[in-house]
């Protein structure tokens, strides 16, 4: 297993830079794109790697309740100076061992709390895990949507940018005929030097915000599939606070690790308690010996052979350890009682968490809804100004001031309808409740395709 996991591993390398060098071959889903951060991403790989060491860890304490077996084995020579009357002579003895030695751990309340705390430590690092993936799904989400909203800023702005320099045509053509004051000019040329500057700062922004997602996704010059058309968000469902607050309560990662903490704590306090407690194990033995130390003739070479099987129980009672136990029982139960002070904190956290992430759902699909009226007004009232210039009622600040309020609202409105998307994985992430399933609700709202839900390059046509 841990070799096809280091090929799989090195192969990641050569794999990023086959992609690299052959570049996407078209638009990636938010799915797609999740999938290859769950691969790449060096924050998620490291919780992955986390969760394996602490799942090992935690199988380690099981140890202290198996039996534990032995095999020892030795060899020895020793020069002996004999002296029997009046006869003397040196000689070389020699002695081997072989031993085998199992000992089963009968009563030992210390290592059976060790071993509770091990099944709880495995449990909260998978809640550790599913915290790790989460993140990872509004990582990519964020970092997906910022690309689409990049896109969509600079979009516009080229459009702004056609609009005004159409404006801009308009009033020099004006003041060579005289109908107008160079004062329309010179304003119309301001503008479109404004939006030139802010064209740049559009691109420079997107070149950044795709490179935070190549980077999160593994990916070179990934191309987000963008809304569809007509943008359909999903609704909130179930619409009532309290039902995402009792699914918290229930089922939230983070508060399922603290109070699976206390429970750890508890345990704890049950091993330090144990120092008052006697140990009883059980050992069974047997040994060879060849030749053992006070065995051997004095004046012979004949080997001795010992083999013996042993069985028997060791009771141990600890008496006094200079106040250590008792120490340690009271901190223990100090740090059970913080962890229970952690436990209501994570309780209270996730519940404002799940309050403000509902409430900021419920405002942002609001604020989608006025800002679709807003774009619709802002539409008729920059045809009404261009209208007014043109037969004289209305003067040329008019007409940019109209333009730069209609793309500003348009700006604002594809912003608010990412934070709402957004908003829904937030939520579920707040509640506990978030997955990957999520992602395919969102998956749903992209244009099949990969045509944007509006064409904000082009310039927006206006009567003339």
């Amino acid at each position: 297993m841990n070799t096809s996991r280091r090929a799989a591993s090195a192969s990641k390398p050569l794999a990023l830079l086959l992609a690299l060098a052959a570049g996407p071959a078209a638009a990636q889903s938010l799915v797609a794109l999740y999938q290859s951060a769950r691969s790449y991403d060096a924050v998620y790989q490291g919780a992955r790697a986390q969760y394996d060491a602490s799942v090992a860890r935690a199988a380690q304490a099981r140890a202290g309740v198996l039996p534990v077996v032995n095999l020892t084995a030795g060899a020895s020579f020793t020069e002996q100076d004999v002296s029997a009357g009046n006869a003397a002579f040196t000689r070389g003895v020699s002695s081997r061992n072989v031993g085998i030695n199992l000992i089963q751990p009968l009563y030992r309340p210390a290592n059976w709390a060790a071993y509770e705390q091990g099944k709880r430590q495995e449990e909260i690092a998978s809640a550790q895990l599913t915290l790790a993936e989460q993140d990872l799904v509004v990582r990519v989400s964020q970092a997906y949507f910022d690309v689409l909203a990049s896109q969509d800023s600079l979009g516009l702005v080229r459009a702004q940018k056609a609009a005004v320099a159409e404006q801009l045509a308009f009033a020099k053509r004006n003041f060579e005929v005289g109908t107008s004051t160079i004062t329309d000019a010179r304003e119309a040329q301001a503008r479109y030097d404004l939006v030139i500057a802010q064209e740049i700062a559009a691109e420079n922004d997107l070149q950044v915000k795709k490179l935070v997602l190549d980077q999160l996704v593994g990916l070179a010059g990934s191309v987000p599939v963008p809304l569809a058309a007509p943008v359909v968000l999903p609704g909130l469902a179930p619409g009532d606070v309290g039902t995402w607050l009792a699914q918290a309560e229930a089922a939230h990662p983070a508060i399922v690790q603290a109070a699976l903490a206390v429970e750890v704590a508890t345990l704890e306090v049950r091993k330090a308690e144990a120092g008052h407690k006697p140990t009883i194990d059980a050992q069974l033995g047997y040994n060879v010996s060849t030749n053992p130390p006070g065995n051997s003739p004095s004046a012979s070479t004949d080997k001795v052979r010992v083999a013996g099987a042993s069985i028997g129980v060791v009771f141990n009672m600890p008496l006094y350890a200079g106040f250590a136990t008792e120490n340690r029982v009271r901190e223990t139960l100090a740090l059970e009682d913080q962890s229970r002070a952690a436990l209501e904190n994570a309780r209270r956290s996730v519940s404002v968490s799940t309050r403000a992430a509902f409430l900021g759902l419920v405002s942002g699909a609001s604020q989608v809804k006025a800002l679709e009226a807003a774009e619709a007004s802002s539409q008729v009232a920059l045809d009404a100004n261009r209208m007014g210039y043109r037969v004289g009622v209305r003067i040329n600040i008019d007409v940019l001031n109209a333009q730069s309020q209609l793309y500003q609202t348009k700006r604002d409105l594809a912003q608010a309808r990412y934070n709402v998307l957004l908003g829904d994985l937030r939520l579920r992430q707040a509640n506990g409740s978030l997955t990957a399933d999520a992602l395919a609700a969102l998956n749903a709202t992209l244009a099949t395709d990969g045509k944007p839900a509006v064409d904000s390059a082009a310039p927006v046509a206006h009567p003339r």
